[in-house]
């Protein structure tokens, strides 16, 4: 391998191994609410991206550009971490456009792009497959939100309240009201009749 392609190599590399701490990193706002094991960004990222996945479906959009924005929309939580809301007060952290921008310097130049186009994209903008993004993101913390709960965590409405007012799609919308209204293994049910 030439030297410049080694380099890229090692870089692009470097971005992946770095993305392996999202699968260790807790979501750090559910030690507020008393959850002691909270899941990790990869797990919730994981979940986004499925949950994006049916919204666009549902809602006409790209399943597989919504499910991409998803999967990387807190993969700068491996350089500033998870930060809860209420710490987002008192710190001023780099925009997730330059933190990804930082993670992929030394990557390929396709892979510097492209990363940079779709941290943009769920950033800034305003298309059918990033408000279903966004709605994935919300309504994957309100599932959450409803399985704490049935684990015994009394304290995660408050959760549950901001993500549901935070959906802007129907699909979202009807899919967390209909969440709300069952246990988190009401699915096995179908099956089992």
């Amino acid at each position: 391998m030439a030297g410049t392609d080694q380099q890229q190599a090692k870089g692009t590399a470097g971005f992946l191994l770095e993305m392996g701490m999202l699968k260790r990193a807790k979501r750090s706002g559910w030690w507020i609410a008393g959850i002691k094991d909270p899941e990790t960004i990869a797990e919730h990222s994981f979940r986004v991206a499925l949950i994006g996945s049916v919204l666009a479906m549902m809602e006409g959009a790209d399943p597989a550009r919504t499910a991409l924005l998803g999967l990387w929309h807190d993969t700068q939580e491996t350089r500033v971490s998870d930060i809860p809301h209420i710490g987002r007060r008192y710190l001023q952290a780099a925009g997730n456009e330059k933190v990804t921008a930082d993670q992929v310097s030394a990557a390929h130049p396709a892979v510097q792009a492209g990363a940079r186009q779709i941290v943009n994209e769920y950033e800034n903008g305003d298309s059918p497959e990033v408000i279903c993004a966004h709605d994935a993101d919300k309504l994957e913390c309100l599932l959450q939100a409803v399985e704490y709960r049935e684990q015994g965590c009394s304290n995660v409405q408050p959760w549950i309240d901001t993500s549901l007012a935070k959906l802007k799609t129907a699909s979202a919308q009807n899919l967390a009201e209909a969440a709300l209204t069952m246990t988190s293994i009401e699915w096995q049910q179908t099956y089992l009749r």
